[in-house]
Protein backbone atom coordinates (compact mmCIF):
# COMPACT_ATOMS: atom_id res chain seq x y z
CA UNK A 1 0.00 0.00 0.00
CA UNK A 2 2.83 2.38 0.79
CA UNK A 3 4.25 2.16 -2.68
CA UNK A 4 0.92 2.88 -4.40
CA UNK A 5 0.28 5.82 -2.10
CA UNK A 6 3.71 7.23 -2.90
CA UNK A 7 3.00 6.86 -6.62
CA UNK A 8 -0.35 8.59 -6.36
CA UNK A 9 1.17 11.36 -4.28
CA UNK A 10 3.93 11.79 -6.83
CA UNK A 11 1.42 11.95 -9.67
CA UNK A 12 -0.47 14.70 -7.85
CA UNK A 13 2.73 16.64 -7.47
CA UNK A 14 3.53 16.07 -11.12
CA UNK A 15 0.04 17.30 -12.04
CA UNK A 16 0.51 20.41 -9.95
CA UNK A 17 3.88 21.06 -11.56
CA UNK A 18 2.33 20.55 -15.00
CA UNK A 19 -0.45 23.03 -14.22
CA UNK A 20 2.10 25.59 -13.00
CA UNK A 21 4.16 25.13 -16.19
CA UNK A 22 1.01 25.58 -18.29
CA UNK A 23 0.18 28.84 -16.50
CA UNK A 24 3.70 30.15 -16.99
CA UNK A 25 3.74 29.13 -20.65
CA UNK A 26 0.52 31.12 -21.25
CA UNK A 27 2.51 34.25 -20.53
CA UNK A 28 4.60 33.57 -23.66
CA UNK A 29 2.01 31.88 -25.87
CA UNK A 30 -1.75 32.34 -25.39
CA UNK A 31 -3.92 29.32 -24.71
CA UNK A 32 -5.38 28.41 -28.11
CA UNK A 33 -8.38 26.64 -26.62
CA UNK A 34 -9.25 29.62 -24.43
CA UNK A 35 -8.83 31.96 -27.44
CA UNK A 36 -11.21 29.81 -29.50
CA UNK A 37 -13.78 29.85 -26.67
CA UNK A 38 -13.56 33.63 -26.39
CA UNK A 39 -13.83 34.05 -30.17
CA UNK A 40 -16.92 31.82 -30.18
CA UNK A 41 -18.45 33.80 -27.32
CA UNK A 42 -17.85 37.09 -29.19
CA UNK A 43 -19.31 35.59 -32.37
CA UNK A 44 -22.46 34.44 -30.56
CA UNK A 45 -22.79 37.86 -28.90
CA UNK A 46 -22.55 39.54 -32.31
CA UNK A 47 -25.20 37.24 -33.75
CA UNK A 48 -27.45 37.95 -30.77
CA UNK A 49 -26.98 41.70 -31.24
CA UNK A 50 -27.81 41.47 -34.94
CA UNK A 51 -30.90 39.45 -34.10
CA UNK A 52 -32.03 42.09 -31.59
CA UNK A 53 -31.56 44.86 -34.16
CA UNK A 54 -34.02 43.21 -36.52
CA UNK A 55 -36.65 42.52 -33.88
CA UNK A 56 -39.18 45.31 -34.06
CA UNK A 57 -42.41 45.96 -32.32
CA UNK A 58 -45.44 45.60 -34.54
CA UNK A 59 -46.63 48.90 -35.91
CA UNK A 60 -50.01 50.10 -37.05
CA UNK A 61 -51.17 50.70 -40.60
CA UNK A 62 -50.34 54.41 -40.45
CA UNK A 63 -46.76 53.69 -39.34
CA UNK A 64 -46.37 51.13 -42.11
CA UNK A 65 -47.71 53.63 -44.67
CA UNK A 66 -45.32 56.36 -43.46
CA UNK A 67 -42.38 53.92 -43.53
CA UNK A 68 -43.27 53.10 -47.13
CA UNK A 69 -43.54 56.78 -48.08
CA UNK A 70 -40.21 57.54 -46.38
CA UNK A 71 -38.54 54.85 -48.46
CA UNK A 72 -39.68 56.31 -51.79
CA UNK A 73 -37.36 59.32 -52.39
CA UNK A 74 -34.08 57.45 -52.95
CA UNK A 75 -35.44 54.96 -55.48
CA UNK A 76 -37.44 57.75 -57.13
CA UNK A 77 -34.30 59.88 -57.52
CA UNK A 78 -32.30 56.95 -58.91
CA UNK A 79 -34.99 55.77 -61.32
CA UNK A 80 -35.82 59.37 -62.29
CA UNK A 81 -32.20 60.02 -63.27
CA UNK A 82 -32.13 56.88 -65.41
CA UNK A 83 -35.47 57.98 -66.86
CA UNK A 84 -33.93 61.31 -67.90
CA UNK A 85 -31.31 59.44 -69.95
CA UNK A 86 -34.03 57.39 -71.63
CA UNK A 87 -36.08 60.56 -72.26
CA UNK A 88 -33.03 62.23 -73.85
CA UNK A 89 -32.69 59.28 -76.25
CA UNK A 90 -36.38 59.01 -77.12
CA UNK A 91 -37.25 62.70 -77.54
CA UNK A 92 -34.08 64.81 -77.87
CA UNK A 93 -35.87 68.08 -78.88
CA UNK A 94 -38.32 67.89 -76.00
CA UNK A 95 -35.51 66.96 -73.59
CA UNK A 96 -33.35 69.91 -74.70
CA UNK A 97 -36.34 72.25 -74.30
CA UNK A 98 -36.85 71.03 -70.71
CA UNK A 99 -33.12 71.37 -69.95
CA UNK A 100 -33.16 74.95 -71.26
CA UNK A 101 -35.98 75.61 -68.83
CA UNK A 102 -33.86 74.17 -66.00
CA UNK A 103 -30.96 76.42 -67.05
CA UNK A 104 -33.22 79.43 -66.33
CA UNK A 105 -33.71 78.43 -62.69
CA UNK A 106 -31.76 80.92 -60.52
CA UNK A 107 -28.67 79.74 -58.63
CA UNK A 108 -30.09 80.37 -55.09
CA UNK A 109 -33.03 78.09 -55.88
CA UNK A 110 -30.62 75.26 -56.75
CA UNK A 111 -28.81 75.83 -53.45
CA UNK A 112 -32.14 75.69 -51.62
CA UNK A 113 -33.07 72.43 -53.34
CA UNK A 114 -29.65 70.96 -52.47
CA UNK A 115 -30.06 72.00 -48.83
CA UNK A 116 -33.55 70.48 -48.60
CA UNK A 117 -32.44 67.16 -50.10
CA UNK A 118 -29.27 67.09 -47.96
CA UNK A 119 -31.14 67.83 -44.75
CA UNK A 120 -33.83 65.28 -45.57
CA UNK A 121 -31.33 62.44 -46.01
CA UNK A 122 -29.08 63.73 -43.22
CA UNK A 123 -31.99 63.88 -40.78
CA UNK A 124 -32.99 60.33 -41.64
CA UNK A 125 -29.42 59.11 -41.10
CA UNK A 126 -29.16 60.91 -37.76
CA UNK A 127 -32.52 59.48 -36.71
CA UNK A 128 -31.32 55.94 -37.42
CA UNK A 129 -28.00 56.52 -35.60
CA UNK A 130 -29.71 58.01 -32.55
CA UNK A 131 -32.21 55.15 -32.40
CA UNK A 132 -29.39 52.61 -32.59
CA UNK A 133 -27.34 54.46 -29.94
CA UNK A 134 -30.39 54.61 -27.65
CA UNK A 135 -31.00 50.90 -28.13
CA UNK A 136 -27.41 50.06 -27.22
CA UNK A 137 -27.70 52.04 -23.98
CA UNK A 138 -24.69 54.19 -24.71
CA UNK A 139 -24.55 57.81 -25.71
CA UNK A 140 -21.28 57.42 -27.61
CA UNK A 141 -20.35 55.50 -30.72
CA UNK A 142 -22.15 52.26 -31.38
CA UNK A 143 -19.93 49.27 -30.48
CA UNK A 144 -19.34 46.63 -33.14
CA UNK A 145 -19.83 43.75 -30.71
CA UNK A 146 -21.82 44.19 -27.55
CA UNK A 147 -21.54 41.50 -24.90
CA UNK A 148 -23.91 43.27 -22.53
CA UNK A 149 -21.13 44.13 -20.09
CA UNK A 150 -19.94 47.66 -19.46
CA UNK A 151 -16.49 48.16 -20.91
CA UNK A 152 -14.03 50.23 -18.92
CA UNK A 153 -11.89 52.51 -21.05
CA UNK A 154 -8.27 51.70 -20.53
CA UNK A 155 -5.61 54.39 -20.82
CA UNK A 156 -3.77 54.46 -24.12
CA UNK A 157 -0.49 52.58 -24.29
CA UNK A 158 2.57 54.39 -22.96
CA UNK A 159 3.97 55.02 -26.44
CA UNK A 160 0.83 56.95 -27.47
CA UNK A 161 0.68 59.11 -24.36
CA UNK A 162 1.51 62.80 -24.53
CA UNK A 163 3.26 64.00 -21.38
CA UNK A 164 2.34 67.66 -21.94
CA UNK A 165 -1.33 66.78 -22.45
CA UNK A 166 -1.34 64.57 -19.33
CA UNK A 167 0.17 67.41 -17.29
CA UNK A 168 -2.37 69.89 -18.64
CA UNK A 169 -5.29 67.54 -17.90
CA UNK A 170 -3.98 66.89 -14.39
CA UNK A 171 -3.89 70.66 -13.82
CA UNK A 172 -7.52 71.01 -14.97
CA UNK A 173 -8.72 68.25 -12.63
CA UNK A 174 -7.71 70.25 -9.53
Amino acid sequence: MGMIARMLGASRAAGQIGAAVAQVSEVFRPNATRRMALDNKAYLAALDQYGQEYRQATSGRFDQLMNGVNRLPRPALALGTIGLFVYAMVAPQSFSLRMQGLALVPQPLWWLLGAIVSFYFGAREMSYRRAAAGASGAGGPIPLISTGARVQKSPPPARDRNAALDEWQAGNDR
